[in-house]
């Protein structure tokens, strides 16, 4: 694959589309088990609490990776993504609900770089509180 957005087509200040990524107890678990991460703060709302949290909370590289999904789906190609890093400022709270919780995520581009590629900023937010802080991607374009 190979990125499908050119470096000449864009500018600093372009926008990505946005994403919204919700996030259930049953994804957690389905998480859990791919990432082979089963700490009780991820499933077990009582042992979640008694460690001070207001409730279970989705997995910091889960939420990192669906951030990262605003990028890989306006580029076209996960390969891309050349580096990717993030502050992880709040966790993301999942209720259990039908509903669960959503991860809001948009993205522009900060800066234009040598060898065709940006800079993209990231700002993720869940129930009006930002969760990832310094949340960028360099990513190298057609």
């Amino acid at each position: 694959m190979t990125a499908k957005i050119s470096y000449a087509d864009v500018e600093v200040g372009t926008e990505l589309p946005a994403g919204t990524f919700p996030v259930t107890r049953a994804t957690l678990v389905q998480y859990a088990g791919a990432s082979g991460d089963f700490n009780p703060i991820h499933w077990n709302e009582r042992f979640a609490k008694e460690v001070g949290l207001p409730d279970v909370i989705a997995h910091g590289m889960f939420t990192m990776a669906e951030a990262i999904r605003v990028v890989t789906d306006w580029v076209g190609d996960p390969g891309a993504v050349v580096e990717y890093g993030v502050r992880f400022t709040r966790p993301v709270v999942v209720p259990d609900d039908d509903k669960g919780a959503l991860i809001e995520v948009s993205g522009k581009v900060a800066a234009k770089l040598d060898d065709n590629a940006v800079r993209v900023d990231l700002v993720a937010t869940s129930a009006g509180q930002k969760v990832l802080g310094v949340s960028r991607a360099v990513v190298r374009l057609a």
